[in-house]
């Protein structure tokens, strides 16, 4: 498994289903190893599962060359080694798949969202995803979509099938306590990367009305630091009402937010089926979503979406927060359309018979 953070981490959605799919994986009787990058991960984390081997190469720490380097050092390493099939993750590794191509190893590749139309990159890391998926088209074996319409565009864009394999979601086992120092049902919810395309510079605006009359719960940060996390520290301070957890590892803990929350709104644009919004679902949040094919997608008919304006995210989120049926009602629809297609079980399975197809 070459593209994450390592195993066990914690860090976004890639590395959520590394911890899920690679012990599913050695239930089945594979040899999993996945790549990672120093200091990505604990030696002594309790979530490690023993039988998941895990190499750490070396890469520059820096956001735009952090996923080539590691890519490359991954890539060149399993090529060496030539396990009998990888599975990659993330469109700018596809610089480095003919190495892989050469010594005969067949890649089953989760493309991720549409890299280079991230507000976020510049226009040169936007061209290098771009001529990156290219590559992916012309040099991976299978392609996977996490949605139905990110496989739409690489069929338009490259002239490519795959399969579609979205992301899961834990049910919680049972009902969770209730965060201190907050009540359910009565608190607006954001869990996301400090990203333009995520809607958080529009949330932080919506906020400073939000969190007058209401409790605000922040969860997220850019990791790099930034305009966004000093607005997030800003509000923070400023309003009584409004906390910012920053990145939070803690999955009961999260849970909890998403199983409690008044509302959670999802701002994510160009992404795809999103690891939280699928996670939400699980915990039956009520949701608010910025109005995107891909949010439409995944939470069905009956989803409250919104603009991505300050005003129509406030009318959006008070709505939801002034009215408890309209609350349990988009809980229940969450919970019962997670159950339907976005779960675990289904994931790795699917994962586990491409993966067999390919490796023959």
């Amino acid at each position: 498994m070459i593209g994450t953070r390592g195993y066990p981490s914690y860090y976004g959605g890639f590395e959520t289903a590394v911890r899920r799919i690679a012990p599913y994986l050695a239930d089945e009787g594979w040899d999993v190893t996945v790549y990672g990058r120093t200091g990505s991960t604990r030696d002594e984390d309790p979530g490690r599962d023993p039988r998941v081997h895990t190499v750490v190469t070396g890469g520059i720490e820096k956001k735009s060359l952090s996923t080539l380097t590691y890519g490359l050092t991954a890539c060149w390493h399993a090529a060496w080694h030539k396990p009998d099939v990888a599975l990659v993750m993330n469109v700018a590794n596809g610089f480095w798949l003919p190495l892989l191509r050469m010594r005969g190893i067949k890649t089953l590749v989760n493309v991720d969202g549409i890299e280079w139309d991230r507000q976020k990159w510049g226009r040169l890391a936007k061209l290098t995803f771009r001529i990156g998926a290219k590559l992916t088209a012309r040099w991976g074996n299978r392609m996977v979509y996490d949605a139905e319409a990110i496989a739409e565009r690489w069929k338009r864009d490259f002239g490519v099938d795959g399969v579609f394999i979205p992301y899961g979601g834990d049910e919680p086992a049972e009902t969770l306590p209730v965060p201190e120092g907050l009540t359910r049902r009565g608190y607006v919810l954001v869990v996301a990367r400090f990203v333009p395309e995520n809607t958080v510079g529009e949330f932080f605006d919506a906020v400073e009305a939000l969190g007058q009359n209401h409790d605000v719960v922040i969860v997220g940060s850019s990791g790099y630091g930034g305009e966004l996390d000093e607005r997030a520290e800003d509000l923070a301070a400023r309003l009584p009402r409004v906390q910012w957890l920053g990145h939070v590892s803690d999955d009961a803990k999260l849970h909890a937010l998403w199983q409690h929350a008044g509302v959670y709104f999802h701002g994510h644009s160009v992404g795809g089926t999103n690891p939280a919004l699928v996670q939400a679902m699980a915990c039956g949040a009520p949701t608010v979503a910025r109005d995107t094919v891909y949010n439409r997608e995944v939470l069905g008919e009956g989803a409250v979406l919104t603009a991505p304006e300050p005003q129509a995210i406030i009318q959006a989120c008070e709505r939801m927060l002034g009215d408890a049926d309209l609350q349990e009602h988009s809980a229940a629809t969450a919970l019962e359309r997670s159950r339907a297609i976005y779960t675990w079980d289904r994931v790795c399975g699917a994962y586990e018979e491409n993966l067999a197809e390919l490796a023959g």
